[in-house]
């Protein structure tokens, strides 16, 4: 059974990544929405065996990619759309923690961003128009 959601939760990813500088960043960029927007997250799960697993999110999410300007340009919409976003820079491979993490973008103004990966939470629509020249990642 496919359920329509009203919602759409979408990862964008540079195109020019490695593989496995795409899984992280995609998962770095996902955690942050699962943290803000508790609700995307459905019910825990349990097997027939009553052992207790984590909640996950409620509904797909869908993977996107496209070159650096795609996804300045998708960035630049988002936040004038006031879509709850989550972002990954490129400078982010050089660091190896949190507080590290953080610093990295906060000595960047908004426009400098060297973005590499950006999820977005909100309304089909919004998110469809935020991602405006993005394609399915493969």
């Amino acid at each position: 059974m496919t359920t329509a959601f009203d919602t759409k939760i979408a990862v964008l990813l540079r195109e020019d990544l490695e593989p496995w500088q795409r899984l992280n960043v995609t998962a770095f960029l996902v955690s942050g929405l699962g943290t803000h927007l508790p609700e995307v997250i459905g019910e825990p799960y349990e097997d027939a065996d009553g052992t207790a697993y984590l909640p996950m999110f409620r509904q797909p999410v869908l993977v996107f990619q496209g070159a650096k300007d795609v996804l300045t340009a998708a960035h630049t919409r988002a936040l004038s759309r006031g879509l709850p976003s989550a972002v990954f820079t490129a400078d982010l491979f050089a660091t190896g923690n949190d507080v590290d993490n953080r610093a990295a973008v906060r000595a960047v103004p908004t426009a400098g961003l060297d973005l590499v990966g950006l999820a977005v939470h909100g309304p089909r629509n919004a998110v469809d128009k935020a991602l405006k020249g993005a394609r399915l990642h493969p």
